[in-house]
């Protein structure tokens, strides 16, 4: 893992002062260190019976789609609204400095359908929580959610008490 977390920088004061921004772009710009991050993702899950994946946007569309694209199955993109041109279903949640929303169509996942959720970083757990809130709303369960990085001082894990999670990196 350490080759891994060599490849996440620090980015002091963004988006405010204070903040520390764990920044993945030297990670997707390696190919290597990108197949890596993807195989350790996808590692606990191999041979369980996931039949999608679902990442948040914008950096959970990296992983989630070569994550899906590594065992075989479809990607469902969770958006921010005004984005999906079909009938969608929403669900709002509070940030650490404001709100948001995310929105995925209305048929994105069949009847118990069993989805992976990823994203690239697990904070507070306001976004994972509502991306859980929405598949499920959408008539589809939860397997697990997986992030590259996981802040573990922010205690977002908490908001997903019930969810099995797998991180890569703690921090």
């Amino acid at each position: 893992m350490d080759r891994l977390r060599n490849k996440i920088r620090d980015i002091p004061d963004f988006p405010k002062p204070g903040i520390i921004f764990k920044d993945i772009t030297p990670l997707v710009k390696d190919p290597s260190a990108l197949r890596l991050a993807v195989h350790q993702l996808i590692h606990p899950f191999l041979g369980r019976d996931i039949t999608s994946v679902a990442g948040m946007e914008a950096r959970g569309f990296i992983f989630g789609s070569l994550v899906a694209w590594e065992l075989g199955i479809p990607f469902i993109p969770l958006r921010k609204p005004g984005k999906l041109p079909y009938d969608v279903q929403s669900v709002s949640y509070d940030l650490e400095y404001g709100s948001a929303t995310l929105e995925a169509h209305i048929d994105s996942f069949e009847k118990d359908e069993k989805v992976l959720l990823i994203d690239d970083l697990l904070a507070t757990g306001g976004t994972a929580k509502a991306s859980c809130e929405l598949v499920e709303n959408l008539g589809a369960t939860v397997e697990a959610v997986a992030f590259v990085v996981e802040l573990d001082f922010l205690q977002g894990r908490e908001k997903l008490k019930g969810y099995e999670v797998h991180s890569l990196l703690h921090y």
